[in-house]
C-alpha cells in the first residue's frame, strides 16, 4: 500500500504528522510506502504534481491520500479526478474564501496594469509558496461542489478548530455521503495525530478495501 500525505498551508515535505506517519510505518507496517510531497507551488502545479504520482504510485500497488487542511481540500479534488480513496484531517472546504484574507495586504503603490496585479505577491507561506491572486482566482475556478465517490472519503474533524469552521466542513461530505467524524476538543493542527495512527492507519485500509 502506498499513502501519500498531503501537507497543509504553511507546512512542506517534513510536516510533523508526515513524518510521524512514515515512522510509524517503518517500525510496524513494513508494507507500506509513505509519502509526503513538498506542495508549496501554485495550486494547478500541485494538483497535477498529485495526480501525476497517484498515477504512477497506481500501477505498483493501491494508493490512499491523507489531506490535512488545504491538503484535504486537494486531497478531494485529487479523489474526484482519479477516484483515490482519501482521509481528510480538518479539511479546507472554500479557500477561496479562506485565503481571501490575504488580499486584506495591500501594497502602498498599486500597479496599473491588471496582469502584474494578478501577479502581486499576496502572502508567502512558511514553506516558501508565494501566494498571488492568480491562485485565489484559481481556487475559485475549482471550488468543491460535489465528491464523486464518497465511499471513498472519511473525514476527521476537531470540534474545537481554531482555524476553519468544523460545522462546515461536517455539513458538506455529509451532505456528499462521505464518513464524517467530529472528535471533541482537540485543535486545527490534530497535535494528537501520533496517538491515532493505529486508528488513522486502519481507516485507510478500510477506505481501500472499498
Amino acid at each position: 500500500m502506498n499513502i501519500i500525505y498531503i501537507h497543509g498551508l504553511d507546512s512542506d515535505a517534513n510536516s510533523t504528522k508526515g513524518i510521524l506517519l512514515e515512522s510509524c510505518c517503518q517500525q510496524h507496517h513494513a508494507d507500506i510506502n509513505v509519502y509526503h510531497p513538498d506542495l508549496n507551488s501554485a495550486p494547478a502545479q500541485v494538483f497535477e504534481q498529485l495526480v501525476k504520482l497517484v498515477t504512477e504510485l497506481n500501477r505498483k500497488d493501491k494508493t490512499v491520500l491523507i489531506g490535512s487542511s488545504l491538503g484535504g481540500y486537494f486531497s478531494t479534488l485529487v479523489s474526484n479526478h482519479t477516484g483515490c480513496p482519501a482521509l481528510l484531517l480538518n479539511p479546507s472546504t472554500q479557500p477561496h474564501v479562506t485565503l481571501q484574507r490575504f488580499s486584506d495586504i495591500s501594497v502602498s503603490n498599486k500597479e496599473s496594469s491588471d496582469e502584474l496585479s494578478h501577479s502581486n505577491v499576496l502572502h508567502t507561506t512558511a514553506g516558501g509558496w508565494e501566494i498571488t491572486p492568480a491562485d485565489l482566482q484559481w481556487f475559485a475556478d475549482h471550488q468543491l461542489v460535489s465528491i464523486n465517490y464518497p465511499h471513498k472519503i472519511a473525514v476527521l474533524l476537531k470540534e474545537d478548530d481554531e482555524l476553519l469552521n468544523a460545522e462546515l466542513s461536517k455539513d458538506f461530505y455529509q451532505t456528499q455521503g462521505a464518513t464524517v467524524t467530529v472528535q471533541a476538543g482537540g485543535d486545527h493542527r490534530f497535535t494528537d495525530f501520533g496517538e491515532q495512527l493505529p486508528m488513522v492507519i486502519g481507516t485507510l485500509q478500510c477506505l481501500l478495501s472499498t
